[in-house]
């Protein structure tokens, strides 16, 4: 395994660092926008880069193009929600996304305010449609920006962060270790577990929030902050 492994980083780190910083940015950027989101998977292309990180340099321009590039992404999504409205809705795309999921980000957004912004990147579906939601409602751009940045620097230091450190325990144990892919597999395995249980957690967590019935004693900001 080790001879595979071996040559699948090494290929991956041969393309230019430009080359797949830029790459990574644009499929976070397609991957945060409008709902293209639902399709394009842009945490496997982000690890991938990250394997390839050969220095603390590396790893910080990483990650700050996944950043921007998910906040592009996610204003093109805003200013989109912004400018078409529920037209949008009407269209064919947003029919396709299914008047119960539109309904859920509206629900969401309405009860929860700022949070739902940023707790949204972490949840399937709602992280492509609370952008759009956020510029139907009237909120500042900016007010905007301030949930979602950090929500999108976690994202991306988090997922670069642990593609790097892998592939580097696995380039430091190879000539030791016969079995050291699996320790790499491993490490990739486990953060790939433990973003979905958090995923799952904070969906549980929030589910009061997407139902049809307004909670009594809701604990986000009023429906009134939103436009704040």
């Amino acid at each position: 395994m080790n001879e595979f492994l071996s040559w699948l980083l090494d290929t991956v780190q041969a393309v230019d660092p430009v080359v797949r910083t830029i790459v990574a940015g644009v499929a976070m950027m397609f991957e945060t926008s409008v709902l293209v989101g639902l399709i394009v998977p842009g945490d496997t292309i982000v690890i991938v880069a990250g394997t390839a990180v050969a220095s603390p340099l590396e790893g910080v321009v990483l990650v700050a193009a996944v950043i921007a590039g998910s906040l592009v992404g996610e204003s093109i999504g805003f200013w989109l929600g912004r400018t078409l409205g529920p037209a949008l809705q009407r269209s064919r795309l947003g029919r396709r996304v299914g008047e119960a999921n539109w309904a859920r980000a509206d629900r969401y957004l309405a009860r929860r305010g700022g949070p739902a912004i940023f707790l949204s990147r972490f949840l399937p579906v709602l992280h492509s449609l609370v952008p759009l939601t956020v510029g139907m409602s009237g909120m500042r751009y900016r007010r905007f920006l301030a949930w979602t940045l950090p929500a999108c620097a976690i994202w991306a230091s988090a997922y670069v962060g642990v593609a790097a450190a892998a592939a580097g325990t696995y380039r430091d144990l190879a000539s030791e270790l016969h079995h050291a892919g699996y320790i790499f597999v491993g490490i990739i395995a486990v953060f790939l577990v433990l973003a979905y249980v958090v995923k799952r957690f904070i969906t549980r967590s929030e589910r009061r929030h997407f139902a049809e019935e307004e909670p009594t004693q809701p604990d986000g900001p009023a429906a009134s902050d939103v436009k704040d």
